[in-house]
């Protein structure tokens, strides 16, 4: 696993700079790989088998010659090899497991000198899969602690009206409000339905990256106050240049930043930062005072467990496949979640202060104090937010859920898997 924090940050970059690419697109050669079950579920020592086949031109194409690893998701395979198709199908067996996770099989097939891969992911009992993250003792009290020192800063909201982007049913504006440490901001797109009157409100959180933001105007077209916001302290519209070069310079591997102290953490800040945009949303006279929701995709997926769980004002939330979720999987020879912190050896006293640190941060332990309804989603596929440690997160929710399987995705979503998201969490807000 060494330099894996690398490997997944670059990658994850890649699927940022160019969404075009994020969902697959269209193969002239199609491998097609898929468990047994048509559930993709197994139980714990049941045996794991793959079906495999490979498709030209609508048809099997016979005689294909295939490479495949089998193992736990992202782990190292235990078992590798290379298979003939005479009639372009076969059947994989993939051994078992004995404990609850992810056992994952990749195919490649090359054909006319090109690679065609696939993977598919069964599920071992992940219902049953527990957090490996210790929660600390004092977290309530530390994040009581952050709270009470953003609410002594004042506000200080900033509001400048975009009319190129304005349309006849919202207006929308540039926006930006004070954030803990005082004197740094939070900046987003703010979208509010020009009829008079008071609305529900859903705060729009950001996956990984730095750029600019439109704001959802859709959404507020449909009678919701929408706010998108980005967590780094910059103004949302700048020419898109600035941001390559933060995210190549100064904010290189942010997730990192001051990982060995709870109170100087690089996330903290955007935690609070949450917070302060549900304080400016609250402040809106057209906000109707009781229906806030937060959504979000990725690092999203996590800030609306995080903002759910610390701010009791929001009424339901809708997390697609969520990132810092069970960060301390790898120590304990599973997958953890994204940023894959602790796959590589560190001297034992930083890695204590660090695997310290991480307790107060890991959705995990903000999922443990969720109290409203909340929709998740994902796909077992995902080879940046591994599904253990999502499932991780999951599993530890008292509160009422619904779960949104797409077995075959990876990190990204079929646009109906959005939109099933998205009404649920508007008809939460209009009930």
């Amino acid at each position: 696993m060494k330099n894996a924090h690398a490997i997944l940050s670059a990658l994850l970059l890649i699927i940022i700079a160019h969404p075009s690419i994020a969902q697959p697109v269209e193969k002239f050669v199609k491998v097609m790989v898929a468990p047994e079950h048509a559930d993709w579920i197994y139980k714990k020592g049941e045996k794991v088998r793959f079906n495999v086949s490979v498709f030209k031109d609508g048809n099997l194409l016979k005689n294909a010659n295939i490479k495949y690893s089998i193992g736990p998701e992202q782990m190292t395979p235990v078992k590798t090899s290379t298979l003939a198709l005479p009639e372009g199908r076969t059947t994989i067996d993939g051994g078992s497991m004995g404990a609850a996770g992810f056992l994952r099989c990749t195919v490649s097939a090359m054909v006319d000198g090109i690679a065609y891969e696939k993977t598919a992911t069964a599920g071992i009992d992940p219902l049953t899969i527990q957090p490996t993250v210790q929660d600390p003792v004092d977290f309530n009290a530390f994040w009581d602690k952050a709270r009470a020192e953003l609410a002594q800063i004042p506000l200080d909201a900033r509001m400048t009206l975009i009319p190129e982007k304005c349309t006849e049913k919202v207006n929308v504006y540039h926006v930006s409000f004070q954030n803990h440490p005082k004197n740094s901001r939070v900046y987003g797109i703010l979208c509010v339905p020009v009829k008079e009157g008071r609305y529900p409100a859903a705060l729009l959180v950001p996956g990984y990256g730095i750029r600019p933001y439109n704001g959802d105007i859709a959404t507020a077209e449909k009678g919701v106050i929408t706010l998108q916001i980005g967590i780094h302290g910059i103004p949302v519209n700048l020419a898109p240049n600035i941001y390559n070069d933060l995210g190549a310079g100064a904010l290189r591997d942010l997730e990192l930043f001051n990982m060995d102290n709870k109170d100087a953490y690089y996330y903290k800040r955007v935690y609070l930062g949450c917070v302060r945009a549900n304080d400016f949303l609250a402040s809106l006279p057209q906000f109707d005072g009781i229906n806030l929701g937060i959504t979000g995709e990725s690092q999203g997926g996590a800030l609306s467990i995080v903002t759910a769980a610390l701010d009791k004002r929001v009424k339901a939330l809708v997390a697609t496949y969520p990132a810092f979720c069970d960060l301390t999987g790898y120590l304990h020879g599973r997958a953890g979640g994204w940023p894959p912190l602790f796959t590589d050896p560190e001297p034992e006293a930083v890695l204590k202060q660090k695997v310290s640190t991480i307790g107060y941060y890991d959705v995990v332990n903000f999922a443990r104090r969720v109290q409203i309804p909340g929709y998740y989603t994902w796909g077992f596929n995902d080879g940046i937010c591994p599904p253990t440690s999502m499932y991780a997160a999951y599993n530890v929710i008292a509160a009422p859920k619904t779960l949104g399987i797409y077995l075959d995705t990876g990190h990204w979503v079929y646009p109906d898997q959005k939109n099933n998201a998205n009404s649920w969490l508007i008809d939460q807000l209009k009930k």
